[in-house]
This record gives C-alpha cells, structure tokens and sequence, in this order.
C-alpha cells in the first residue's frame, strides 16, 4: 500500500508542475536528438506529443477541479463523473495519433514518443514522491 494519505495538500499541485517542467525539458533534448538522427518531421512530432500530454493534463486537472463533491458522496459516482469524459479524450487522442501515423509515419511515430517521454518523466517523479515519503509499506 503507498503512503499517499500522509502526503501534504500542496504534493500533487507540486508534482504535476514538476512534471510539467521535467517533460518540457526531456521533450526539447528529445527535440535535438530527433533532429540529429531522425527526420525533422519526427523532432515536431517529439514536441507535439509532448504537449498533448501536458494539455491532458491540464485538462483532467480542471475536470478533477470541477467535480461536484455532494455530502458523502461515493467514489464510485466520483469515477463516474471523471471516468466518461476522460475516456473520450483519451478516445479522441488516440484515434488523432494513430490518424498520424498512418498519413505521415515520422510524424505520428515521434507524436507517440514525445508521449512515451512524458509517461517516463512522470512516473519518475511520482517515484520520487513516494521514495521521499517513505516509500511503500
């Protein structure tokens, strides 16, 4: 079990700007790299991935804001209220990448890396979080 109820409120605020910066640097230096080995295409595609993940994240944060605690309310109306808009976007994402990837391969392929990038910069630092909190009990 992670030790995530004893984290401080401002944690996840804290995390997920971390990860914003952390992403937007590991994205630049995949920027470069693209450009030196691969196709210039591919080096937008790195950026443009990773900034869909930040968007999406921007994204699920303002709809976790704007959810509606009503009393005791259950998490599972909680889920409910976050899980059919999250799917969509996440539906629609998906369908636009592999919509990339199809017409211009280089393109759609550094798309999916930059958010590969994104994914790997953020598990790290939630990592780090809980490394720091005292780990997993």
């Amino acid at each position: 079990m992670l030790v995530l109820e004893n984290l401080p409120p401002d944690t996840l605020p804290r995390l997920l700007r971390r990860t914003t910066l952390s992403a937007i640097l590991v994205g630049l230096v995949g920027f470069v790299v693209a450009l030196l080995v691969a196709t210039p295409l591919s080096a937008l595609g790195v950026v443009l991935g990773v900034g869909l993940a930040v968007g999406n994240l921007r994204f699920l944060d303002r709809q976790a804001s704007r959810v509606e605690l009503q009393g005791e309310q259950s998490t599972k109306a909680v889920r409910r209220q976050l899980g059919g808009k999250t799917t969509l976007r996440l539906a629609v994402v998906t369908v636009v990448i592999l919509g990339f990837v199809v017409l211009n391969a280089p393109l759609g392929i550094g798309i999916v890396a930059g958010l590969v990038l994104y994914q790997i910069v953020f598990v790290a630092n939630v990592l780090r979080v809980v490394s720091n909190q005292g780990g997993i009990e």
